[in-house]
């Protein structure tokens, strides 16, 4: 991976960036589309490509229910059984392990779940993100509730700097760090002080990794603890805030120094009927848009009378959502190169 700052805020901590992956340059700071299942629900990968969108996310724990490792080595890895020409990545799995954790049981070893689809036993470890194939791996990590408070919270933390170590060990092992990289993930939920002792054992281990992210938040939160990790995370490597997909959230941590988010929001929210427009949620169109739903001049009528009706209605939605945030971050990126990054 190559990483370049072309420019900074003098004001604020924004940066514009680009990252240089296998499959391509990526522009940050960018916001990533989740593809779950390997698919983004209800877009073909060329529909998402014609979008300009060049980094989506798939997850780790879904993937290895189902098609299952297998299947994805047999299929060329996971680029190729989903037929994206673009960059890749795969999230730690670890958010899954939170709210399905009624299945779920916390070993040294990994995370041992019960498949919610047979009741199978599966072991999920850091393994199993290189045999998925992506550009970007999130290391396994141990996620607990961002309300959880007590030994609870350090526990996890610690855990995750042992299977990062782990992660670091495998991955340079695996004869394919030129065309995979490894991201580190901060723990320490709410609590600056197991924050800062996370943030010093994952910069020590700079040299071993080419990113970092900041993960235990569910995007509510006040933003403390992500300017406390941006100040200490090395400026030389792009810097990811996990779940974050309000548009003012988005602006915030940006603000603060993130290059990268992803988040369910706005192609879930698409589903249910509300697009988002500079003016906040709508149900339904907005001027001046490119998107092929605004720019073909579907009306907002039809919009209203089909989304519930018809499945068309919610992936015009869909690609006008991926859209919409593909703006806010992209005119925060040209704000900050034309050095209007405040007033934007």
């Amino acid at each position: 991976m190559q990483f370049q700052v072309l420019a900074t805020c003098p004001i604020t901590r924004a940066r514009a960036c680009t990252m240089t992956l296998p499959h391509g340059v990526t522009a940050l700071p960018t916001f990533m589309p989740v593809a779950t299942q390997a698919a983004i629900k209800g877009l073909t990968p060329q529909q998402v490509e014609a979008l300009g969108v060049t980094l989506i996310l798939n997850n780790t724990y879904h993937l290895n229910l189902r098609p299952g490792i297998k299947i994805l080595n047999e299929a060329g890895g996971a680029h190729k059984f989903q037929g994206w020409r673009h960059n890749l990545l795969t999230d730690s799995g670890g958010f899954q392990l939170v709210s399905l954790n009624k299945f779920t049981k916390i070993t040294e070893e990994g995370a041992l779940f019960s498949s919610p689809f047979n009741g199978e036993p599966t072991m999920l470890t850091y393994i199993y993100s290189h045999a998925i194939g992506a550009d970007i791996m999130m290391q396994l990590d141990d996620v607990v509730s961002s309300l959880t408070v007590g030994p609870r919270v350090g526990e996890a933390m610690w855990r995750t700097i042992r299977w990062l170590d782990r992660c670091i060990e495998f991955h340079e092992n695996s004869g394919k760090k030129d065309v995979q990289n490894l991201f580190a993930i901060v723990q320490g939920g709410l609590d600056p002080v197991l924050r800062d002792q996370c943030l010093d054992e994952m910069v020590s281990r700079k040299d071993r990794v080419a990113g970092y992210a900041i993960g235990g938040l569910s995007g509510g939160e006040e933003k403390g603890i992500v300017k406390q990790c941006t100040d200490k995370l090395p400026a030389d490597r792009p810097r990811y805030c996990m779940g974050i997909g309000f548009a003012e959230d988005l602006l915030v941590c940006v603000a603060l120094g993130v290059d990268m988010a992803d988040c369910v929001f706005p192609t879930r929210t698409a589903r249910f009927g509300v697009a988002l427009t500079h003016n906040g949620p709508l149900n339904i169109r907005e001027r001046q848009c490119p998107c092929p739903t605004c720019a073909d001049g579907t009306s907002r009528a039809m919009l209203h009378h089909i989304v519930t009706l018809e499945t068309a209605g919610a992936h015009a939605l869909t690609q006008h959502n991926i859209v919409f945030q593909a703006r806010v971050l992209g005119d925060a990126r040209n704000a900050i190169i034309n050095g209007t990054f405040p007033a934007y």
